[in-house]
């Protein structure tokens, strides 16, 4: 299993995949690291069919929602450099910090 450098409410870019995603903008909504994917905001949208629980109070139909999409297919996006980046680590008074390895500044 790989370390993974990205966060819950992270800005990512999609960098792969189906074409209607590729270049997509999006915060991270949650992380499965156990399976090396994540869940993007309004990325992988699949349809979903529900059954009807009145215990619950859920409506059954088809929800739309989203999918979860392997770690690889996407990149930090980095606000300065307006673009996809990596991630390096730098130690300092502070602890450990993020930084983008294209322009230096410190993203946590």
């Amino acid at each position: 299993m790989k370390k993974i450098k990205l966060k819950k409410n992270d800005p990512v870019v999609v960098i792969s995949g189906k074409k209607a995603d590729k270049g997509k903008v999006g915060k991270v909504l949650r992380l499965v690291p156990n399976a090396n994917r994540l869940v993007v905001e309004k990325v992988h949208i699949i349809k979903e069919f529900v059954r009807p629980n009145p215990q619950k109070n859920i409506k059954g139909g088809i929800v739309e929602r989203e999918g979860a999409i392997p770690i690889e297919k996407v990149m930090y996006y980095c606000k300065e450099c307006e673009q996809g980046v990596r991630i390096g680590f730098k130690l300092s008074d502070a602890g450990k910090q993020r930084v983008c390895k294209k322009c230096g500044v410190v993203l946590d």
